[in-house]
């Protein structure tokens, strides 16, 4: 299999535990398959879970001699072994995908097996708690400032010092020259001792021999480029596997801007399919606190980098690129064909063993990408180079932190909806006949106007008499129920002659009311209430509908 770099894998069938036939039977679908792929890396994951299937096989008291001697029996125990976990349903979904290519299973039982979904895994990692995020970032935040100031500041000297602006003999004029050289050639002058080590020139007016001493004065080391990998993920939500071959941004025209500069910033997505592998997002540094900031930032710390890079392998403008430890020693370990080669004693991209020893080196219990990247889509709510269905099936529902977040927000909804149920609900009582210790009003009758919600600034009840139905102190008898069905039938009357905005505002609220208090009494008995309105009904109706009777 040839990935998109060109180089060649080779993946041995004879090696699967299982009768040759099947050995053949299985390689000529993965073949099938991988015709797509760009990948090494997911040509190993698919045979690997290839192995797993094939192990299972060779397990049965009677292994099948090839794929016509899989059975529903066979696949509904090998469901069975993987679809509890996360990883077994990765494994599932692999297998059937290259089952289903099988002429063996072009119909009947097997495929129907074949074809029966499983539950969806739940991601295995979760967005960050904000005290947890806080401590990534703030770890990432320390380490690249730190890397930053001390480049920045070795840049300005070397600048200074090709501009002939320092004294030869002077400190900064001998500094200079070592800085230049390092530029040129990646790293300060040495001398080969008799032994054979290197030993560093200039160590005294370098400070001593170490890394930010010598060629940290001009280049990121991997962790620090992880460092900034963490940072631009925080921030932009980038997939840590962008990171190995993204351009160098680009600057576009900037009509009229004198104070900004927007980024053209190339993210590679193969996941999109082809055709759909790149795309540009538009970044601007507008000041400190913009995005565009940690482009800016990025592209300075790198600079020295990209330049030696170019010389040495014209073409070459990759953005994250660091400076390797120990040159040959890494360059012949580099055995990752999915990411670019060293050039000369620099590395680019971020790998997972960058990723493992920066998270031990800041003790955070695992590599912070994904949970990282996780944290940012979360929170900002929009896709991130991925589809709003992606965005929603795989990072917001299933994010425990946005559960925990949603449960108030729905427990806010929940209570203003019983609020507004309530409202429109009749609130006093049902009764068969008056009282005389209560009060009457148009609408019912009043057991207390001192202790009406709605009290007056002098006292008593400041209510509309439209509102006594929503009130506790309310009692409706058999002889209000003429009245009020009247009532109702002329809201409903008065509904198709006003505005949406009017009537929701004015009067739905009533009309919801009555039409609860029938439900109460019974659509029945209502309806021959309503038969015996006379005239005096009439016009106190009349009355309430035109405000009248308001207070």
């Amino acid at each position: 299999m040839v990935n998109k770099t060109g180089y060649a894998r080779e993946f041995d069938f004879s090696e699967l535990p299982v009768p040759e036939p099947l050995q053949r039977s299985l390689a000529r679908l993965y073949a099938a398959r991988s015709m797509a792929w760009t990948s090494h890396e997911t040509a190993k994951t698919c045979w690997s879970r290839l192995m797993v299937f094939a192990t299972f096989l060779s397990e049965l008291d009677n292994t099948p001699e090839d794929l016509d001697g899989v059975t529903v029996a066979v696949l509904k125990r090998w469901r069975a072994r993987h679809v509890s976990t996360v990883t077994g349903k990765a494994v599932l979904s692999t297998v059937r995908l290259l089952l289903q290519q099988a002429p063996q299973f072009a119909g009947g039982p097997v495929t129907e097996e074949l074809l029966r979904r499983f539950p969806a895994a739940k991601p295995s990692k979760q967005s960050y708690e904000d005290d947890e995020r806080k401590r990534v970032v703030l770890a990432a935040q320390r380490q690249f400032r730190a890397a930053w100031l001390r480049i920045e500041e070795n840049t300005r000297l070397l600048r200074a010092w090709r501009a002939g602006e320092l004294e030869e003999d002077s400190r900064g004029g001998r500094l200079g020259e070592v800085l230049d050289h390092l530029a040129r050639t990646g790293d300060v002058p040495r001398t080969i001792l008799p032994s054979g080590q290197p030993h560093v020139d200039h160590r005294s007016l370098l400070g001593g021999a170490g890394t930010e001493q010598t060629w940290g004065r001009l280049f990121l080391s991997r962790m620090e480029l992880t460092a900034l990998a963490v940072l631009l993920t925080d921030q932009f939500a980038w997939n840590l596997k962008i990171y190995d071959r993204m351009p160098a941004p680009t600057t576009g025209p900037s009509v009229g801007e004198k104070t900004s500069i927007t980024y053209q910033v190339q993210v590679e997505k193969h996941r999109a399919g082809r055709g759909r592998w790149f795309s540009t997002e538009n970044i601007t540094d507008s000041g400190a606190a913009s995005p565009g900031r940690l482009i800016t930032q990025a592209l300075e710390v790198t600079a020295h980098g990209r330049d030696l890079a170019a010389r040495l392998v014209p073409g070459t403008d990759l953005l994250m690129v660091a400076r390797l430890y120990a040159p040959a020693k890494e360059a012949h370990r580099h055995q990752n064909t999915e990411r670019p080669r060293p050039v000369g004693p620099l590395s680019f991209g971020i790998a997972y063993n960058d990723a493992d020893r920066w998270q031990r080196a800041h003790d955070l219990g695992g590599s912070p990408f994904q949970r990282v990247r996780r944290t940012t889509v979360t929170r900002g709510g929009q896709p991130r180079q991925h589809s709003q269905s992606t965005n929603e099936r795989v990072y917001v529902l299933p994010d425990e932190n946005v559960q925990r977040a949603s449960r108030s927000v729905f427990a806010d909804a929940a209570e203003e909806a019983l609020e507004q149920a309530e409202a429109a609900v009749f609130g006093g009582h049902l009764t068969d006949a008056p009282d005389p210790a209560h009060e009457q009003t148009v609408t019912a009758d009043c057991e207390d106007e001192s202790a009406s919600p709605w009290p007056a600034p002098e006292g008593g009840c400041g209510a509309d008499f439209m509102l006594c139905l929503a009130c506790k102190n309310a009692y409706v008898h058999p002889g209000h129920h003429p009245r009020l069905a009247l009532l109702q039938q002329q809201l409903e009357s008065l509904r198709s002659v006003l505005d949406d905005g009017t009537w929701d505002r004015r009067w739905q609220g009533h009309l919801l009311r009555l039409e609860d208090l029938r439900d109460k009494i019974g659509a029945a008995a209502w309806g021959a209430a309503l038969a015996r309105a006379g005239s005096d009904d009439r016009a106190l109706v009349h009355l309430l509908l035109k405000g009248d009777l308001a207070p």
